[in-house]
């Protein structure tokens, strides 16, 4: 075979680029529509992830509603899911479920607002400085191993049966789970980090906010979610006393009219309100901790 040579005089390069053999074309042009398939596997994948979490649920609901309809479950011991769904909608159309649900939801965040906001700053000072750590922490831990739900009639006696008492439980409920969180968190972070932020002669404040406080944001974060599902618990109990809204006094009026349908709806109106408590942290988790590595393609703690 003879090679066809270019004239003489002229530059090889100028007679453009040689042409493509064929078969490399037609792998690049078979190749190209899969890159543009991962995108929709992709979807589906994060579809699926979406769905799962409430497989559970459903299926425990379908169970349930199967039971009931075929008349092996007692609307007496345990009424059926369209039951409560009934009932629900009579209550939202009298105004008198919508009133508890915005009671419970107000005394909540102003108790979660008092003991986190004074558990985030407790634990910032015992975690800082380590008198305050000698001085205090000891006396807290003490306080933290009484059962706050056993002061509920000292409570009554010093504040009576208004709003204080329930605040005030859900208060303490909520701060210790964000104080210890807190405290740990920074003293676990990493000495050398700290060490390094003084070598570039970072100020006290400027080594909190740029040093310890991204280092310790996780546990404090982790404390939050415990925090929100211990006031919902603890909302339970303190709605109790002597209350006359709430979702808390939905229960004990419906118990003493053996309203089992309201109990229920009850139960499932403080399982929706925690998840959502739950959702709202996570979510906030994932914006102030983009930079961290569990958090960098949208992952939760």
């Amino acid at each position: 075979m003879s090679a066809v040579l270019p004239p003489l005089g002229t530059d090889p390069s100028a007679a453009g680029p040689a042409p493509a053999a064929p078969g490399l074309r037609r792998t690049v042009i078979a190749d190209a529509p899969a890159a543009g398939a991962a995108r929709p596997a992709a979807g589906r994948r994060a579809r699926g992830w979406l769905v799962l979490p409430w497989l559970v649920p459903a299926g425990l609901i379908g169970v349930w509603h199967v039971l009931a309809v075929t008349g092996q479950l007692s609307s007496g011991v345990l009424p059926g899911p369209l039951d409560v769904l009934r009932t629900a909608w009579q209550l939202a159309l009298q105004g008198t479920l919508v009133h508890d649900i915005l009671v419970s939801l107000r005394r909540v965040a102003l108790g979660f607002l008092l003991g986190s906001g004074t558990g985030l700053a407790l634990g910032f000072l015992v975690g800082l400085s380590a008198l305050a750590r000698g001085l205090l922490d000891r006396s807290l831990q003490m306080v933290r191993t009484i059962p706050h739900l056993a002061l509920v009639p000292l409570m009554i006696l010093w504040f009576g049966i208004g709003e204080e008492p329930r605040i005030l439980l859900v208060a303490m409920g909520s701060l210790f789970p964000v104080y210890l969180n807190t405290m740990s968190g920074i003293r676990n972070v990493d000495p050398k980090l700290v060490e390094l932020g003084r070598s570039y002669g970072l100020s006290p404040f400027a080594l909190v906010r740029s040093v310890i406080l991204p280092g310790a944001l996780q546990p404090i974060l982790v404390g939050v979610r415990y925090a929100l599902g211990v006031a919902w618990l603890t909302l339970v109990v303190g709605e109790t006393i002597a209350s006359r809204d709430g979702i808390g006094y939905m229960v004990q009026n419906a118990r003493e009219l053996l309203r089992t349908d309201i109990i229920v709806l009850a139960i499932g109106l403080y399982a929706i309100a925690g998840w959502l408590a739950d959702l709202l942290t996570r979510l906030v988790e994932r914006r102030v901790l983009r930079w961290h590595p569990s958090y960098a393609k949208g992952a939760s703690a």
